[in-house]
């Protein structure tokens, strides 16, 4: 990942903070960003505004008052509505004790890493990686370690269990698990599951498992479940007080800007998220966690949606660039990104702002998510057909070799 040095004048602050880096995504949208024309598939979001029945829901609560303070840990009707989802998509009942309703997935995960690791200890984190763990883990004064993934042109990314056994320490607190991944479509296997949570047993590690993208995953094999594979398939009950869940409902309900996230863990330290989220955020706006009460209750057939578009993006983006001679492009498995890797354009970030001046298309550079993702490319294929069947004209031909 670049760093850039602080200036001379930067007045004296602390060392967390001050080892925070700088994001590698905000390089490239700031390059081109006030691009006439600009197609920006470099952040997670899709093309979709919130639908009218969220947004109403919100605005019924706000005529209806719900402006003042509420519970830290969420308002109970959002807790149980939470439960209800949970128990019913990954048959596993559980109860609302065990949810804390977040500011967004970026709060849920900083929750998890203040509960889980000190200043000093080490978080293992697979990579290529979202870049926002390194910087989270940074700003509790922890140590990230990231342990590159296994790239093949044909069969795509894998995890190698040997590498993460490998980086443990006595330092070592916790295993950051996200699948689907963010930025290589990366489905986690039930063998990979079962070996990353033995190693959390060996170690008495925590797992913080970001699975976020769950809907998205395009295996036929797991279409009739509607999710990926969970750590929930393969844990005992003893693991459930070792795992903590990071989610938010940006992606599958089309919320990216309401900042309305949950983490969900062992019942035991709601009392301790309690004083976390008085101190640090006083909690979620009220009438915001009224309207996602109604996104996760009346919203299966808009999720069905997010994930049909994902998939015709998807197909469209490995199409197009998949026959480009030069570009490797697996079709990612789950998520909504691809990740090409162009060998002949190793420099990343080069290959990004070339793509902005001679296609104007934005794309992230692989090197933002850390080791291993040097020389590729993520774009977030979670738009309109249009918008990707134009995008996909204007970059192939920047990409095609001797053109």
């Amino acid at each position: 990942m670049t760093v850039t040095p602080l200036p001379d004048t930067m007045p004296p602050v602390s060392r967390e903070a001050a080892g925070v880096l700088p994001s590698g995504i905000g390089e490239l949208v700031a390059y081109g960003f006030d691009r006439p024309g600009l197609i920006p598939l470099w952040v997670g979001e899709g093309d979709r505004p919130t639908p009218a029945f969220i947004a109403e829901a919100a605005q019924r609560a706000l005529r209806d008052g719900a402006t003042f303070y509420t519970r830290m840990l969420g308002i109970p009707a959002l807790r149980e509505a939470l439960a209800e989802y949970v128990s019913r998509l990954y048959g596993d009942p559980v109860g609302p004790e065990r949810f804390f309703v977040t500011v967004g997935g970026m709060h849920a995960f900083h929750t998890a890493i203040r509960l889980s690791a000190e200043p000093g200890d080490e978080v293992v984190l697979p990579t290529p990686t979202w870049s926002n763990f390194f910087g989270a883990v940074a700003m509790q004064g922890a140590r990230p370690v990231p342990v590159p993934m296994q790239f093949d042109a044909n069969a795509g990314w894998s995890l190698d269990i040997a590498r993460i056994a490998a980086a443990i320490t006595p330092r070592t607190r916790a295993i950051v698990l996200n699948t689907p991944a963010n930025p290589t479509g990366w489905v986690a296997t039930r063998a990979d599951l079962e070996a990353v949570l033995a190693i959390a047993r060996r170690h008495r590690l925590w797992i913080i498992a970001d699975e976020i993208y769950g809907r998205f995953c395009f295996d036929p094999a797991h279409e009739a479940l509607g999710r990926a594979p969970s750590i929930r398939d393969v844990w005992q009950p003893e693991d459930r007080d070792r795992v903590l869940f990071v989610q938010t409902f940006s992606k599958n309900w089309a919320m990216t800007g309401w900042r309305v996230g949950w983490l969900e863990g062992p019942e035991s330290i709601g009392r301790i998220v309690d004083g976390l989220v008085l101190y640090g955020t006083s909690g979620v706006a009220t009438f915001l966690q009224h309207a996602a009460v109604t996104a996760i209750r009346d919203g299966e057939a808009l999720v069905a949606e997010q994930v049909a578009q994902a998939r015709a993006g998807r197909d469209i983006v490995s199409g197009a660039l998949g026959a480009v001679p030069g570009v490797e492009l697996p079709a990612p498995p789950g998520a909504f990104y691809a990740f090409p890797r162009v060998p002949a354009e190793p420099d990343d970030r080069r290959l990004a702002k070339r793509l902005v001046d001679e296609a104007n298309v934005g794309l992230a550079p692989g090197s933002a998510f850390g080791p291993g993702g040097e020389g590729f490319l993520r774009l977030c294929f979670a738009r309109s057909a249009a918008d990707l069947t134009e995008a996909m004209r204007r970059m192939v031909p920047v990409l095609t070799p001797g053109r």
